[in-house]
């Protein structure tokens, strides 16, 4: 992609983001901040991880998200019975009606979709996660002998339920890393859930209209990544992540003293991706350090492992992010 095409993409985005919204905004009540990082995710091509307790519309709001850009959407509940051939899909021995032969067939599994909902994902064991990791890393699905690719553009949201923890396997950190953000939903306003209760019992809502395809958003996507970067950006995005690291010339030890395991180099790259989708969605052609500063939360959040003494004093990993940051 050229620069020409670049910048006629990117100013594109920003009436592209208005659209979305006021179709989203049809079945989705407020929650505003949790949207744009969900746009932010989906157009820099990030998996995300979600996280909020039960009932706040999580499942909904990916839905309504996958409608209104046209792609194809799959939801999976993960158990702690759930299979990685229930993910993937598995051959089935079939017997074919002209000759009577019988032979295997690949029925595809439901990970075969542009969104994913990967519901509750901790309550499933790690051999099962593991087949959602290849599939998050390599954009492909091994079953048997053979490999077979997914469809772009492929994104998984993952949900957590945070209060209820018995019977659940923790993300391991290699997964943990994959997803590019960490979004915490919280409950409605009161106003919020007024206008809830009013749309949900009344007269049954106006579905979102489909806006965009798969091919569109793969351009905007290119575009994104052709976003030229100013040199002092990639450094203050750089020096943001090792902050994290204990022991690193960037760190600050009255805060590293709450970290055991700081944000690797991958979370340097989201941020610059993360970024770049956000600067592009506000309808500018390279992204400002404000821009780093907004995205920083939900892209370090989940790669700071705090020590026990933090735990202990009821320190939390975005309590550091904050600091970091003021």
């Amino acid at each position: 992609m050229n620069s020409e095409e670049m910048i006629q993409k990117i100013q594109e985005l920003k009436q592209v983001k208005e659209d979305l919204l006021a179709q989203i905004r049809k079945t989705i009540v407020g929650q505003d901040e949790v949207i744009d990082k969900v746009l932010i995710g989906l157009f820099a091509n990030g998996h995300m991880l979600i996280e909020g307790v039960p009932g706040l519309a999580k499942t909904l709001l990916i839905s309504t998200i996958a409608k209104a850009l046209n792609l194809t959407f799959g939801r999976i509940q993960f158990t702690p019975d759930l299979m990685p051939s229930d993910i993937t899909g598995s051959d089935i021995l079939v017997t074919s009606r002209d000759s009577e032969r019988r032979e295997f067939q690949y029925i595809k599994g439901p990970i075969f979709a542009n969104l994913i909902l990967a519901d509750e994902i901790n309550r499933t064991p790690p051999k099962t996660q593991a087949a959602l990791l290849q599939a998050m890393q390599e954009y492909q699905v091994s079953s048997g002998n053979t490999t077979r690719p997914l469809d772009l553009p492929f994104i998984v949201m993952a949900t957590q339920n945070p209060i209820e923890q018995e019977g659940t396997y923790p993300l391991p950190e290699a997964q943990l890393d994959r997803f590019m953000l960490y979004i915490n939903i919280d409950y409605p306003s009161y106003e919020e859930e007024l206008t809830i209760v009013q749309n949900t019992t009344g007269v049954p809502q106006e579905e979102p209209l489909p806006l965009l395809s798969a091919e569109k958003i793969l351009q905007y996507q290119a575009a994104i990544r052709t976003m030229p970067v100013s040199q002092h950006i990639l450094e203050y995005a750089v020096k943001l992540a090792r902050s994290t690291r204990p022991g690193t010339p960037e760190s600050r030890p009255e805060i590293t003293k709450w970290i055991n395991w700081g944000a690797g180099p991958r979370a340097s790259q989201y941020l610059v991706l993360a970024a770049k989708a956000r600067a592009a969605l506000n309808g500018r052609l390279t992204p400002a350090e404000e821009d780093i500063r907004a995205v920083a939360s939900p892209v370090l959040t989940h790669r700071v492992l705090v020590s026990f003494a933090a735990e202990a004093e009821g320190i939390k990993p975005s309590d550091i992010i904050k600091q970091l940051l003021s």
